[in-house]
């Protein structure tokens, strides 16, 4: 192996405790009481609303709007009227969920592995570039990665196989070469193994850890 190129969100970047330590704050300031269920319904509404960005349905702001037009509603809240106003509200949100970025414990000495192997490092992922590269800023990791490519940058997305190929290209090393790690069994580890790279699944509710994915 001569690159490795790791999947960000609930791989490196620990999204679902950050969105959930963002919501027990959040809700609250608009008068709701947030239970598990709200939880639950919060991840299904966002996975709805960014797969629509990502088909090129919605814009990346537009999608954050459809997240609250279906959630506020659940907590009993008014929606808007105006794209402002719920770009105010969202922002809210936001600020909760900046706040609580954090890597997993595991993701920097991973990374170091990475790099001690003299491998050459890459992110592949679904998102914006403006937002995932401030996430890998935030949580201590950008020193480490040569490459980030994300969906809006790439203009496609995982799992389609170009999103592999051309994060191979830009780190300058074959697919053949290439080991992929991701949480996500579809899109980092079979449709990457689709592409012609080698993918691990990071299965962390299993036990797994980065490290030993590496090593």
């Amino acid at each position: 192996m001569k690159a490795v190129i790791f999947d960000l969100d609930n791989t490196l970047f620990d999204h679902t405790a950050s969105v959930i330590t963002a919501l027990h704050g959040w809700v609250p300031s608009l008068g709701g009481t947030l239970s598990d269920e709200l939880l639950a319904q919060w991840f299904e509404i966002e996975d709805r609303n960014f797969n629509q960005w990502l088909a090129g349905v919605l814009t990346h702001q537009g999608q954050r709007r459809g997240r609250l037009r279906e959630f506020l509603p659940l907590i009993d809240h008014p929606v808007p009227s105006t794209d402002a106003e719920l770009d105010t509200i969202f922002a809210g949100f936001l600020q909760h969920y900046e706040a609580s970025w954090a890597a997993f414990p595991d993701a920097r000495p991973a990374l170091e592995v990475a790099r001690s192997n003299g491998w050459r490092i890459g992110v592949l992922t679904n998102g914006s570039t403006t937002q995932q590269n401030a996430k890998l800023a935030a949580i201590g990791l950008a020193d480490l990665v040569d490459v980030v490519c994300t969906s809006e940058s790439l203009s496609v997305s995982k799992p389609d196989s170009a999103a592999y190929l051309m994060t191979c290209q830009a780190l300058g090393v074959e697919p053949s070469y290439t080991v992929m790690i991701g949480d996500n069994l579809e899109l980092d580890v079979l449709a990457a193994r689709k592409a012609g790279l080698t993918a691990h699944h990071l299965d962390r509710a299993a036990g797994i850890t980065l490290l030993e994915l590496i090593s």
